[in-house]
């Protein structure tokens, strides 16, 4: 993909509807033309602290390509834990370590705790960091917003195991 400069843009809610309506004004400003999205999801956690991965406002995540294609990506890179629940293989836990360790030695990323208490939803998008204001701003319902940086070779590496591993984790999603 050749990235530079990215990006983590989240948006925190305290219901599912303004996080979904959201996610959609996000993508309507995409294609207007007004920035472009690497990847984005809506999270919705529940009471007991489940999380649902969503796209597209109310398309769960977990059926063919588009786990592998930006979804994974996304909630790695926001939450490596999230994924570690989910994801197998050798080659997508080892990245998820060095994120983790990256996160903490630089402080990239975002407190999953803070963005994405029990009972709240939150859209997590990747964007070249060009268009972070932009998005960040067309969160318009959001009660938090932050964008940070992303480490353009850990996203990278994440995007190629799981691409390698995708058929695997949908399985274990699915199973």
């Amino acid at each position: 993909m050749g990235t530079q400069n990215l990006a983590l843009v989240v948006g925190s809610y305290d219901d599912t509807a303004s996080a979904s309506d959201d996610y959609e004004a996000l993508r309507s400003g995409q294609d207007a033309g007004g920035y472009e999205i690497v990847g984005a999801v809506v999270l919705v956690r529940d009471k007991d602290g489940k999380v649902q991965v969503k796209e597209h406002g109310d398309k769960s995540v977990g059926h063919g390509a588009a786990w592998g294609a930006g979804a994974g990506v996304v909630v790695g890179l926001f939450a490596p834990p999230l994924l570690a629940a989910t994801a197998v293989g050798a080659g997508i836990g080892a990245i998820l370590g060095k994120i983790k360790k990256n996160r903490e030695e630089k402080q990239f990323g975002v407190d999953v705790d803070e963005y994405l208490t029990p009972g709240t939803s939150a859209v997590v998008a990747v964007v070249d960091d060009r268009w972070a204001d932009n998005v960040e701003k067309a969160l318009t319902r959001a009660d938090k917003r932050i964008s940070k940086a992303i480490d353009s070779d850990d996203y990278d590496k994440l995007r190629k195991a799981i691409d390698e591993s995708a058929d695997d984790v949908v399985e274990q999603i699915n199973s």
